[in-house]
């Protein structure tokens, strides 16, 4: 589970007016057999291999994870499932870049009334984050400020445009909460965002004094839009001239949006490329048993890579064995269920692990950019991503009031209480955990999703999340479940239907042609 949200081929999918309650046939004696063989000893076992000490934290890219992703094929393979990646292999593997951000060379451009003034990163502009392009990028503007509210931005779009964000640091450093929009930001699809910055004279030259550290990033341009912060003392005329009263704008109780008002902005980032690797997905594919079904595709999904090493601490190992060792494992034994006699459904079942979770999405974003079986015969995608802490009878199951998933979980978590286990809604909106992990790159390409999840605790992104910890009685009920509805979902002569009002929000437009 990664911090912060991150932000494609578009797939189609039906959309469902009010859902009528799910009818889930009761399981058959083999699908009940073949539930029984996730036990909680196997659970834990497989937790303390993938979470050990010599998987050294599983970072993104390092042997630990490239280990972690063969013990996940081989476990594959001796279930008789199909290499599900690229050129008949258990992997897709996609490149990282580690560059240097070259800030010399690099400036932010501002136009308005025949005003042209650059922002230098030498001086006046910092790069926060995301991915550079390889050319200059902007156009006109969208500018937000005000008092936050997300509900303002609904059904915006900034495609083709920059999002000009106006904070306060007056207000303390999150900006009044203005900060915590920048998520949200995203979403509008922007070329870029520019955050124009009230920060005092002895705060922003601290921000320049800080070195542009080596980075890394995907490579190509799959990433979020490129994040810069601005010194707006040196804009006052550029922006006057362009309609934006930056003082106003900050007064105003309530959300400001001023839709293309008269500026322009156009970024130019430069990098230098010091280094090129690469990172895997894990793909094994489970052959539907219907001639017409099984050329479509439930997915299972996890991501199986941490956060690596803490240097300098005497524990310095992140084993995440809740995040996400627990939601690996998931994936693992839920395949080893679904090859048992019996137990393999209509539908095929592909069976992804994907690394660069907590780089902000990666193995997931190249996944649904360069799926290994088509996106659109993807009909649901069930992710896991912490299942193994907090309660020992309730999961979090996010997303379920977005399709009729949600009906299906529903019937199925009823027609189950021998596992004692509440598939609850989401109890922390607030957080946006919608936007924060895998699921969430199925979901904005039009992939009905459940993704669940038993919230964070004080051991997550700590060294001390270790396989002790698990509850591995809890996770084995919650996968006998989870089982339970991906045998309703794959053998439903229909497929998942989205509901309008959540697809018009989530799932975004398809990409212009390059």
């Amino acid at each position: 589970m990664r911090h912060l949200l991150t932000l494609a081929l578009f797939a189609a999918s039906p959309l469902a007016a009010q859902a009528p309650a799910a009818v889930v046939p009761p399981p058959s004696s083999a699908v009940k057999k073949a539930a029984a063989t996730i036990t909680a000893p196997d659970v834990a076992r497989r937790v303390n291999i993938i979470a050990d000490d010599s998987m050294m934290g599983r970072d993104t890219p390092s042997p630990g994870l490239e280990m972690t992703a063969q013990y996940v094929a081989d476990q594959f393979k001796s279930f008789g499932l199909k290499p599900g990646g690229e050129n008949g292999t258990w992997f897709q593997r996609y490149d990282i870049l580690q560059v240097q951000f070259d800030a010399a060379e690099s400036h932010v451009g501002f136009m308005a009334g025949g005003k042209h003034v650059h922002a230098e990163f030498t001086t006046d502009a910092r790069f926060m984050g995301g991915t550079t392009p390889d050319k200059e990028i902007g156009g006109p503007v969208v500018v937000l400020g005000g008092k936050p509210n997300r509900d303002a931005l609904a059904g915006m779009d900034a495609t083709g445009k920059v999002v000009v964000v106006v904070m306060d640091y007056s207000k303390g450093p999150t900006a009044g909460g203005m900060g915590q929009m920048i998520g949200a930001v995203y979403a509008l699809h922007p070329l870029g965002v520019v955050i124009l910055s009230n920060r005092d004279s002895a705060g922003w030259a601290n921000r320049m004094k800080a070195p542009y550290r080596p980075g890394i990033r995907l490579a190509g341009a799959e990433g979020r839009p490129p994040v810069v912060e601005v010194n707006d003392a040196a804009l006052a005329a550029v922006l006057a001239a362009g309609g934006v009263d930056v003082a106003k704008i900050r007064a105003d109780t309530s959300m400001v949006i001023l839709a293309d008002p008269g500026l322009k902005v156009m970024i130019d980032l430069k990098e230098t490329v010091l280094k090129k690797s690469s990172a895997p997905n894990t793909i094994g594919i489970l052959e539907g048993t219907d001639p017409k079904l099984k050329h479509e595709y439930l997915v299972y999904s996890a991501h199986m890579d941490h956060v690596g090493i803490a240097s300098g601490k005497p524990d310095s190992i992140h084993n995440g064995a809740d995040d996400d060792a627990s939601g690996t494992v998931g994936v693992v034994e839920l395949a080893e269920a679904f090859s048992r006699p019996g137990a393999r459904p209509k539908r095929s079942i592909l069976f992804i692990t994907v690394s660069g979770e907590e780089k902000g999405l990666w193995g997931s974003n190249y996944f649904v950019n360069h799926p290994t079986v088509p996106l659109k015969d993807m009909v649901a995608d069930i992710n896991l991503d912490m299942i193994g802490r907090n309660w020992p009878d309730t999961i979090v199951a996010i997303g379920r009031e977005h399709s009729d998933l949600g009906k299906t979980l529903e019937a199925v978590n009823a027609q189950h209480p021998e596992l004692g286990m509440a598939a609850i809604d989401d109890r922390w909106p607030e957080e946006n955990f919608y936007g924060r992990s895998d699921h969430y790159n199925f979901a904005k390409n039009g992939v009905p999703i459940l993704f669940f999840f038993n919230g964070v605790h004080a051991d997550y992104h700590q060294v001390s999340d270790s396989p002790d910890k698990i509850n591995a009685d809890k996770e084995s009920r919650i996968l006998q479940l989870l089982f339970y509805l991906g045998q309703a979902v794959a053998n439903n002569p229909q497929r998942p239907q989205w509901n309008p009002d959540s697809y018009a929000k989530i799932v975004q437009p398809p990409k212009p042609a390059s």
